[in-house]
């Protein structure tokens, strides 16, 4: 499948974030808090016709195991089409958002993961922190977090 990955406005990732994640609550409710501030971005994998088959959203937001950190970057909302998952596509996406975490100046990435989903964030170079916990809405989840460094020339 020819697909491309780039930066995208947030409301075209809202309907397949809603489908995979959050399939209980209406598209306008699974905005997350800082998406719409300056400076987060929105990734998704395309297909040729511009259909959205997966995504990520990078925010500002501290993390708690290092709040002394200011170049912290929390990815959240990622979600592949059912159709493409384990076929790399949302390993495409997410090393997208990371070197886009290195563009602008590197940094510590966090995420909430659903527990399913952590070996996938294991191969991505994320390593968990404390103890699995239940969100009520969406079930277990690790916290996991990674250094993303700007790369030497």
């Amino acid at each position: 499948m020819d697909l491309r990955v780039e930066l995208v406005p947030a409301e075209s990732t809202l309907p397949l974030r809603q489908r995979v994640l959050r399939p209980h609550q209406r598209v306008e409710d699974v905005v997350v808090p800082g998406e719409r501030e300056p400076g987060a971005a929105h990734v998704a994998a395309l297909t040729g016709d511009g259909a959205v088959v997966a995504t990520a959203v990078l925010v500002r937001e501290p993390f708690a195991g290092a709040p002394d950190r200011t170049d912290v970057w929390r990815l959240r909302g990622m979600a592949t089409a059912d159709s493409l998952r384990g076929q790399g596509v949302g390993g495409r996406v997410m090393r997208y958002a990371l070197g886009q975490v290195a563009l602008h100046g590197g940094g510590l990435v966090w995420a909430s993961v659903r527990v399913p989903a952590r070996r996938f964030y294991e191969r991505e170079g994320f390593a968990g922190v404390g103890d699995v916990w239940t969100d009520p809405a969406t079930g277990p989840h690790v916290t996991m977090w990674r250094e993303v460094r700007v790369p030497e020339d």
